[in-house]
């Protein structure tokens, strides 16, 4: 496998944003996920729950409700606006004032021509949905307080919302208030409280369901406005409901963290009369479940504690399978976290700065397992703040540690550092050609000259770098057309190819000597999560969301015989069935031969030199070679060497002196930052 003087990093202090709100086109199988930062994602459920795409936050940009209308995707909060993204430049498109303060929920009707908002005026506002925009159309009749929780009637003619103490229907084309449905509230101390109605679903059979802050589910039967069944699940809130699609399942989210299902069917064995009736909790969060969403075949759910959950209905799976393991999604798909393997610096992506270490020095050698001792600590040398309100969204560092240039979505920012002996001086490039105004990738050469950054249309914007200024060369464009967002860039060793990869699969491969594209790799069903170029042979590395891996021949345009090798025999299905992607892609200059890989939980070194696992032998099989003897070993020997010695990686590379430096945050640090969860009994305390 080789050995690494490894530099293990704890100080990275990444702490993921609270999930407020999520929304599910099942049309396209994607999710679309708010963070309490105001920072949108996009998971596509079809491509191994790949996080596709990221909307980065702004500051005083919370979001409180998403909602998906077709294609486009919607979304309001409390500073009172509704806000359309534009998903192929991932940032908002606009934004319409709702004049009716704080904005609580927001809901389409089935056939997409309406979206109603909820306001804290007590008013709902109805919005006209047109080709580019969206038009205010009408009011509904104003109440007396908020509206908290809105749901259409599948047909578009009924329109439920719920409040403080009660829950509304509304004729959506007359705009009156056809029932108000008092809600009980809770019993006791909290009976003199108001109860909020957090959530509400309105089905075809013009069943309400509700979920409030006295810790009930109730069934309302929408035609008469009467309580059919009250089901007390939590002693705190129910904070979120949503129902399958054929209406015969429902999950609850509470503040306890649990996620109670109900489903409707027969409560005796023979009786033909169908109920709600509640089956199944689950228990996959330590803090307040605040969104979900129901698929065909799993329960989505997240909160407080910044985890996505996909847990799967068992009596929906097949048992045993890789559909039927229980995900978690704690860090996003893509790097924060940028190496300059030449000077030994990292530098670290938040939202709102970037911060730049030197790594420490050990003194001497030791055994395989040993720690050494440190000469010289890890330094921070800068904390830069960033400008605006805009979240930063990417970040990269010159391998000679010289140049640090960061993005939002609506600047791009360039420094020059100089380091004299103990003393860093950090100057801000002035002038930036104008066609350079935002990114979604920035990526250096190796000779630190050039920086690529990824623009509109999956182009590519190259900029020459010298001491006294910044030029714009070229802008790469793929001929495809696609106009999807370059998600991974990658510049070859020698200066010579510039891969990229966009969110329509395509990868395509420019010469940076002629300044054209050289080539485009076959379009592959899954997206690519890393790509890298090999430094002497040339061949660019691909890995994907479903885990396949290919190596592609930049001089012959086509795949290596290893890849065709690899694809004839196939991975080992361990290697396959796991649940999160590849992320950064390195070579070892001592062995051309080995590929270091990593995830969130292993990295791997590949062995091209050695043959590929069979399906039946055995994948993770470190410890058990070391206890054969050498002739044995040989038998026993792969090409897939996996260590898990380090968990919750950011980032596994290797610096110019052949060590290996690996970035951990432990779920127990991010857990430890979070608030308080609400107290729950526990037996015999």
């Amino acid at each position: 496998m080789g050995e690494f003087k490894v530099h293990r990093v704890r100080f990275f202090d990444y702490m993921p944003s609270a999930i407020r709100a999520m929304a599910l086109c099942r049309r396209s199988e994607r999710l679309a996920l708010a963070r309490a930062d105001g920072a949108l994602e996009i998971f596509n459920f079809a491509d191994n729950y790949f996080q596709e795409k990221l909307i980065p936050g702004q500051d005083g940009r919370a979001v409180e409700a998403l909602c998906w209308v077709g294609q486009r995707l919607f979304s309001a909060g409390l500073n009172g606006e509704i806000t359309e993204y534009d998903l192929e430049n991932l940032r908002p498109k606009y934004t319409v004032e709702a004049y009716g303060g704080p904005i609580w929920t927001i809901s389409t009707n089935s056939q997409g021509t309406v979206l109603a908002a909820g306001c804290e005026d007590g008013t709902v506002k109805m919005f006209e949905i047109l080709e580019e925009r969206i038009q205010f159309q009408r009011n509904l009749d104003r109440q007396k307080g908020r509206i908290i929780s809105l749901s259409w009637h599948p047909s578009g003619t009924l329109i439920a919302a719920g409040m403080m103490d009660m829950i509304r229907i509304f004729d959506a084309d007359t705009g009156h208030a056809t029932h108000r449905l008092l809600v009980e509230r809770g019993i006791g101390a909290s009976k003199s409280r108001e109860v909020v109605v957090w959530s509400i679903a309105f089905l075809s059979d013009h069943t309400i369901i509700s979920g409030d802050s006295a810790g009930k589910v109730q069934m309302w039967d929408g035609l008469t406005g009467t309580l059919v069944r009250t089901h007390l699940v939590t002693k705190w809130d129910v904070l979120a409901l949503a129902v399958s699609q054929d209406e015969s399942s429902l999950v609850a989210g509470t503040s306890e963290g649990t996620v109670v299902q109900f489903q409707f069917i027969s409560s005796s064995v023979g009786q033909q009369d169908k109920d709600w009736v509640r089956t199944r909790t689950f228990k996959n969060h330590s803090h307040d479940v605040r969104a979900l969403a129901h698929t065909e075949t799993a329960v989505v759910s997240g909160g407080m504690d910044t985890q996505l959950v996909v847990r799967p209905l068992l009596d929906k799976v097949e048992k045993n399978t890789q559909e039927s393991a229980l995900r978690k999604i704690a860090f996003p798909h893509r790097s924060l976290v940028c190496c300059a393997k030449k000077a030994g610096l990292l530098l670290f992506q938040f939202p709102d700065h970037l911060e730049l270490w030197r790594l420490g020095e050990s003194e001497g050698h030791g055994k395989p397992g040993d720690s050494l001792a440190v000469k010289r600590k890890p330094e921070k040398l800068i904390q830069l703040k960033r400008k605006g309100e805009d979240h930063i969204c990417c970040s990269a560092l010159s391998p000679c540690g010289g140049w640090l240039a960061y993005a939002t979505v609506s600047s791009v920012r360039l420094y020059r550092l100089q380091f004299n002996n103990n003393n860093i001086s950090i100057t801000k490039v002035s002038k930036l050609p104008k066609i350079l105004h935002s990114a979604h990738q920035l990526c250096f050469s190796s000779d630190s000259s050039r920086l690529f950054a990824s623009s509109s249309h999956s182009s590519v914007i190259v900029v020459a770098l010298s001491q006294s200024e910044c030029k714009y060369l070229h802008t790469l464009k793929p001929k495809s057309g696609s106009r999807q967002p370059v998600h991974l860039l990658f510049a070859s060793e020698d200066g010579k190819w510039l891969a990229t990869a966009n969110t329509d699969c395509e990868i395509h491969v420019h010469n940076l000597h002629k300044l054209k594209l050289h080539c485009t790799v076959p379009v592959y069903s899954s997206c690519p999560t890393a790509i890298a170029i090999h430094p002497t042979t040339s061949n660019l590395v691909m890995v994907h969301a479903d885990q396949q891996i290919f190596e592609f021949s930049l001089v012959q345009k086509e795949y290596t015989e290893w890849s065709r090798k690899l694809q004839r025999q196939g991975l080992h299905p361990l290697w396959v069935q796991r649940d999160t992607p590849v992320t950064h892609i390195t070579f070892n200059p001592e062995n051309p031969a080995h590929i270091i890989l990593h995830d969130m939980f292993m990295f791997c070194i590949v062995d091209q030199s050695l043959p590929l696992p069979e399906a039946k032998t055995l994948l993770y099989n470190q410890m058990t070679l070391k206890s054969l003897p050498e002739p044995e070993r040989i038998k026993h020997n792969h090409a897939f060497k996996i260590c898990k010695n380090f968990q919750h990686l950011m980032c596994v590379s290797l610096l110019e002196d052949h060590s290996l430096v690996v970035v951990e945050r432990p779920m127990l640090e991010i857990m430890s930052q979070l608030p308080a969860a609400v107290r729950q009994k526990k037996f015999a305390t």
